[in-house]
């Protein structure tokens, strides 16, 4: 199956103004996930909205910037540029046979979904598994080889726990 995703949006392609260049990328946002609603399995996704950060959804802040420390994330030009991944990674995760698996973050139950393209940085989508819903919390590049070595242990270590199905 051929993976086919939205070109990259760049900062040179707006002249190197920022304020166009997000405002744009929030534009795709609210396409993506606000006015046409984006589903994973079957499940509407939804979105964080509090607190809002620049009069933006919070879920948009954290896909397009970084840190550890949620006061003082910086824009990640990369997270920005493949945004538009995000909505086509999460509806097709099945059809294109991504890696799926879920976590625990600070007692929080998520789902990691895992895009690899040859000549592309590995791209991945995070929901966060809610009673009733998902909700989807964030998408980042794997900057440094050992993040992708990480993601891959986890992703092993569940495989580990799963039963082969039954004949």
């Amino acid at each position: 199956m051929e993976i086919v995703l939205p070109e990259l949006i760049l900062l040179e392609d707006f002249e190197g103004d920022y304020t166009k260049f997000i405002e744009f990328i929030y534009s795709v946002f609210q396409s993506d996930f606000i006015k046409h609603k984006t589903g994973f399995r079957g499940e509407e996704l939804r979105l964080k909205w509090h607190p809002v950060y620049l009069d933006k959804a919070y879920t948009f802040y954290h896909m397009t910037h970084k840190g550890e420390d949620e006061q003082n994330r910086i824009p990640d030009l990369r997270r920005c540029e493949r945004l538009p991944w995000a909505k086509p990674v999460i509806e097709n995760c099945d059809k294109w046979n991504l890696k799926i698996w879920p976590q625990n973050r600070k007692g929080a139950s998520r789902l990691c979904i895992w895009l690899e393209l040859k000549g592309e940085p590995d791209y991945f989508v995070i929901l966060d598994i809610r009673k009733n819903y998902k909700l989807l919390w964030t998408a980042f590049v794997a900057e440094y080889e050992h993040e992708k070595r990480k993601k891959q242990k986890e992703f092993e270590e569940w495989l580990k726990t799963q039963k082969p199905p039954e004949s």
